[in-house]
C-alpha cells in the first residue's frame, strides 16, 4: 500500500467535504502541519469544525481558515494570539467549545482509544462544567467530557518511513500523537520519508497504523510565535 502522495492538495482533495470536523496537531505554530493547512483553504471546504490546541495566528496556521470563513467551530484550548479569531467569536460569527488543554489530551486520546467518555475535576464548578453530568467519587465531585473523533487529522511530523510510522522532533511533539489517534483517516505531513526498516523501532512515536496517507514537506517555513532578541554589545 502507497501511503505517499504527491502533494497535500492530493492528499487531501477525495477526503475533504463541507461540514467535517478536522483535528489538528501542534502546539502555538510548534509542530503545525502547515502545508495541508494550506491545501484545506486552497480545496475550499465550508462549514468545518477544527479541533486544535489553538486557532495559529492572524495571516498563518489555522488562522488562514478563519480569515477564509471555512470554520464554523472552534474546540480549542488556547486563542489569545489571533485577532480574527476574537472579532468573529464576539461577534457571534464563530462558535467556541472551550476546553481545558489536559482535558482535551484525553478527549483525543481517549476518541482514538475506542473510549466515549470519561470523568475529570478539571472545570468542575465552572462554565467548562456547564450542562454537563457531574459525579461523586470518593466524596469529589467529577465532570463526564465526552471523547473526540476527527473525519480527518492533520499531523506534522520530523521523519516516516514508507509504512507511515512517525517521528516527531523536540517539542513538535506536542498535541500530533493523541491527533493522529483521533482521526478516522489521518494524513501525516513529514520533512523526511526513509525506506521502511531504517526507523528505530524503539524511537517510534505514532505507529503507522493510525497513518493513511503521508505528504512530504522538506522545507517547511516553521514560524516562531513570539521571538524576543537580545542586542549583543560589542
Amino acid at each position: 500500500m502507497n501511503k505517499i502522495y504527491p502533494s497535500a492538495s492530493d492528499a487531501l482533495r477525495d477526503l475533504l467535504k463541507d461540514g467535517q470536523t478536522l483535528a489538528v496537531g501542534g502546539f502555538g505554530l510548534c509542530g503545525i502541519p502547515e502545508a495541508l493547512i494550506a491545501a484545506v483553504k486552497d480545496i475550499g471546504v465550508q462549514n468545518l469544525t477544527a479541533i486544535s490546541n489553538n486557532a495559529g495566528v492572524d495571516g498563518f496556521g489555522l488562522g488562514i481558515l478563519l480569515e477564509s470563513r471555512q470554520v464554523k467551530k472552534m474546540i480549542a484550548s488556547y486563542v489569545g494570539e489571533n485577532k480574527e479569531f476574537e472579532r468573529q467569536f464576539l461577534a457571534g460569527e464563530l462558535q467556541l467549545e472551550f476546553t481545558p488543554q489536559g482535558t482535551l489530551a484525553e478527549k483525543l486520546r481517549a476518541g482514538g482509544c475506542g473510549i466515549p467518555a470519561f470523568f475529570t475535576k478539571t472545570g468542575v464548578g465552572t462554565l467548562v462544567a456547564e450542562g454537563k453530568d457531574i459525579r461523586e467519587f470518593d466524596g469529589e465531585n467529577y465532570v463526564l467530557e465526552r471523547s473526540l473523533i476527527s473525519d480527518v487529522s492533520l499531523v506534522k511530523a520530523w521523519k516516516a518511513d514508507r509504512s507511515g510510522n512517525l517521528v516527531y522532533r523536540y517539542t513538535a511533539r506536542n498535541f500530533n500523537p493523541v491527533v493522529a489517534m483521533a482521526g478516522k483517516v489521518t494524513v501525516a505531513e513529514v520533512e523526511e520519508i526513509v525506506e521502511n526498516g531504517e526507523l528505530d523501532p524503539d524511537q517510534i512515536h505514532t505507529p503507522g497504523i493510525y497513518v493513511s496517507r503521508l505528504v512530504l514537506n522538506a522545507h517547511p517555513e516553521k514560524r516562531i510565535e513570539q521571538r524576543t532578541l537580545t542586542e549583543t554589545k560589542v
